[in-house]
């Protein structure tokens, strides 16, 4: 390595109250919170919220269907403000899917955790861009494009801030012309925002033993297409999910398809990261479930408009972690607060940033700084969204058991309990195996032939990828690590036929080379961010950093 790639110049500083990580749901929620409680007690108070995305929402990807709960807690007069929630669901269907027929389940007998009515179809993606509009009005500094990378800590070991990648570095190491060092930001407390599967977040989880005691948390992957469809077949408000076809009955997994306003319908599938057959591909699989009948005729005559896939962290109330360590919290889906059985997180991201920024702020007002937020975790504990995920807290084991035990304990514990006055099941599940470690050898499993897209309803990775808009300098360092640079063709590809291949949803991942010459070409430019090699390679040698700022998906509408 040269001398100038060693020598490196000290990194600046910039001084904060509050630095978030992640100018999602729940970071933005976090910022804002901080900012009212201050201007309310007439107090200066400084929050910075670092994006790694071009924009606050370029990362953003979700189903969506909003519950507004937290929200209007946060800003009750949120309609006045302008706030991007259009559609308002209009009706529910739930419908089990054969290869060639479904079957409806009646709405009476409806888990409550699939009644949508009063919540809104959105893009959460415009709901973030809004929320940013709204915290800097706030005076939240919102810094775009720049990755948080690297945790600081001070002397006693608690966090005092994060810094932000150096630019520049060329893919050999080496600093181009435009070389410059990253930022430090020193905080009294920061909070952890990124999403599902979170660089840094993973990193604290492991520092402070945050998921000691707790089940391994359980990941699935969403992927997700927007459509402009045939006016004729357009019923604003509309919501499906669906269960069963193409999946098996021992594989975890769903679709929905929402009719939002404006045309446009958005449907997506998620599969459970912990799916056992090596052979299967969660894309391949969602553009199979779209030629259902059920299905194909929402679509047919429309134009696919968007795309993008993103990990969902769906281990509910026996996965979340401790939430706080000395100097920070997680917040969102960076902890793991989704409800998988609504297939919700917004809410709750929304929530637990406000949480935590009242027990932030409360503590400063004390005059403390870098301890631990203990009123956070308690104000969770007391609070309406603890006791929702305390109803579905057994949602994802169950599935464990297979789709038909599932089915019936679902109904019977979001269904039938709540009937009977009982919200948390007298019941728990526990599970110890991650989703990594649930991947069976080839060789136990028939390879799946799946057909070739026809271009007009399926479609291929990289025409799907190219929807996304995603972009990253090429010349950069890959972003897509390896721990042994060996094991993809040594043992991914010798016992499980090359997994990487097929879990990707955007391509980045390929064997090239003729038998016995095979290795692992990874296309980091093509990578969504979606995280799901980080979670489910068998080995766990892929470890997801941040690349350079700013590259990554700039999701429209999605």
């Amino acid at each position: 390595m040269s001398e100038e790639t060693t020598a490196l110049p000290p990194r600046e500083a910039m001084e904060f109250d509050v630095v978030v990580v992640g100018a999602g749901p729940a970071g933005l929620a976090t910022a804002i919170r901080l900012r009212q409680r201050a201007i309310e007690a007439g107090r200066e108070l400084s929050v910075c919220v670092l994006e790694k995305g071009s924009e606050p929402g370029a990362h953003i990807l979700s189903g969506a269907i909003m519950d507004t709960r937290a929200l209007t807690e946060l800003f009750p007069d949120w309609a006045e403000r302008g706030a991007p929630l259009k559609q308002k669901v209009t009706r529910d269907e739930f419908l089990f899917l054969s290869e060639d027929g479904a079957r409806s389940t009646p709405h009476a007998l409806l888990p409550e955790c699939f009644h949508n009515e009063g919540n809104y179809i959105i893009s959460l993606g415009e709901v973030t861009r809004w929320l940013a509009q709204q915290a800097e009005v706030l005076e939240v500094a919102i810094f775009p494009g720049f990755a948080a990378a690297e945790v600081l800590y001070d002397e006693n070991g608690a966090v005092m801030g994060v810094a932000t990648g150096d630019m520049g570095i060329r893919k050999d190491g080496s600093h181009g012309p435009n070389f410059e060092r990253g930022m430090e930001l020193h905080a009294k407390y920061t909070v952890f925002a990124e999403g599902s599967r979170g660089h840094l977040g993973r990193q604290l989880i492991a520092r402070f033993q945050l998921d000691a005691g707790k089940d391994p948390q359980a990941y699935g992957i969403g992927i997700k297409e927007l459509w402009q469809i045939d006016p004729a077949k357009h019923e604003p408000g509309l919501v499906v999910h669906t269960a069963g076809w193409p999946l098996d009955s021992d594989t975890y997994g769903g679709s929905f398809l929402y009719h939002a306003d404006g045309g446009k319908v958005a449907v997506g599938f998620v599969v459970g990261l912990d799916y056992r057959n090596p052979w299967m591909s969660p894309f391949e699989e969602f553009q199979r479930f779209k030629t259902h009948p059920s299905i194909r005729k929402h679509l047919e005559g429309g134009k696919r408009i968007g795309y993008g896939a993103r990990a969902i962290t769906a281990g509910g109330l026996l996965s979340l972690p401790k939430t706080v360590f000395p100097g920070g919290a997680l917040v969102g889906c960076e902890a793991g607060y989704l409800n998988a059985s609504r297939i919700k997180g917004s809410h709750a991201a929304i929530k637990t940033g406000m949480l935590a920024a009242d027990a932030a702020f409360d503590a400063l007002v004390a005059d403390r700084q870098r301890d631990e937020l203990s009123a956070y975790p308690a104000a969770f504990e007391s609070s309406w969204l603890n006791d929702e995920l305390k109803q579905s807290k057994n949602f994802k084991q169950w599935f464990k058991k297979g789709r038909n035990v599932a089915t019936l304990m679902t109904g019977i514990e979001q269904w039938l309990l709540p009937k009977l006055g009982i919200r948390n099941p007298p019941w728990t599940l526990r599970h110890s195996t991650p989703d990594h470690a649930c991947l069976e050898p080839a060789s136990q499993h028939t390879k799946i032939a799946y057909p070739k897209p026809d271009n007009v309803l399926t479609f291929d990775r990289l025409s799907s990828v190219f929807l996304s808009s995603t972009n990253h300098e090429e010349d950069q360092p890959s972003h897509l690590t390896l721990k042994d640079a060996s094991v993809p063709v040594r043992i991914n590809l010798s016992e499980y036929a090359g997994p990487e291949a097929r879990y990707c949803p955007a391509g980045v991942y390929e064997f090239v080379g003729g038998e016995g010459q095979e290795q692992l070409q990874i296309n980091a430019q093509n990578c969504v961010h979606c995280k799901t090699c980080d979670i489910k390679d068998p080995t766990q040698n892929i470890v997801w950093v941040t690349p350079q700022g700013g590259g990554g998906p700039n999701y429209s509408g999605m």
